[in-house]
């Protein structure tokens, strides 16, 4: 009997020790750890300059975010970058979450005024949206500097085509085009970062 009290007291030390151990490399977090996680987690409405954005096999640098305001309803865009290459992320909640990943182009001539229905790579858009936003910025938002602008949103008018987004928006006289498409917000992994940007000062 005393040799069986004598095994549990010495499994018991061996198990503390290996859990202590563990922690100590790093491989077991505390609950204050587990806590400071926790308070970290990010959704699309949340990132900051500095997370990351993992879509389709590329790690995206959160490097800046614009909050537009259009008679108070909001939507947000967050400049994603890797390497040379810039994206924009838009998120949106009216009835449903919309995001859209969208690459600026040159390629594209729009006139002072953008017209109702306009055609980009092959594909025919139609205008669902437009209207004025005024904006708060942090991190970098390249040419979008001014205090508000005019916005031009467009759909693929082909519903064998309707991932497929457009957006125009006049910056006191500086049109920026972007193109892309309609994407689920679980396709995107988001992970804090360190509230830095990466490719700026």
């Amino acid at each position: 009997m005393i040799t069986l009290v004598w095994l549990g007291v010495i499994a018991v030390v061996v198990v503390g020790v290996v859990l202590v151990v563990r922690q100590s490399q790093g491989r077991l977090p505390n609950q204050g750890d587990r806590a400071q996680l926790s308070s970290l987690a990010r959704t699309i409405f949340s990132l900051e300059v500095g997370d990351i954005v993992q879509y389709m096999g590329t790690d995206w640098v959160v490097e800046g975010k614009l909050t537009y305001d259009s008679n108070g309803y909001t939507w947000l865009e967050y400049l994603l970058q890797d390497g040379d290459r810039l994206r924009w992320l838009s998120v949106e909640e009216d009835d449903r979450v919309e995001v859209n990943f969208l690459e600026p182009t040159q390629g594209l001539d729009i006139p002072s005024t953008p017209p109702t229905h306009l055609t980009f790579g092959g594909v025919a858009y139609r205008q669902v949206e437009a209207g004025t936003a005024r904006m708060t910025r942090a991190g970098t938002t390249l040419n979008r500097q001014a205090e508000q602008c005019r916005y031009f949103d467009y759909a693929a008018s082909d519903d064998a085509s309707n991932d497929q987004v457009l957006s125009v928006e006049d910056w006191e006289g500086d049109l920026e085009v972007t193109v892309g498409t309609r994407i689920r917000p679980t396709a995107l992994t988001l992970l804090p970062g360190d509230g830095h940007r990466v490719y700026g000062a």
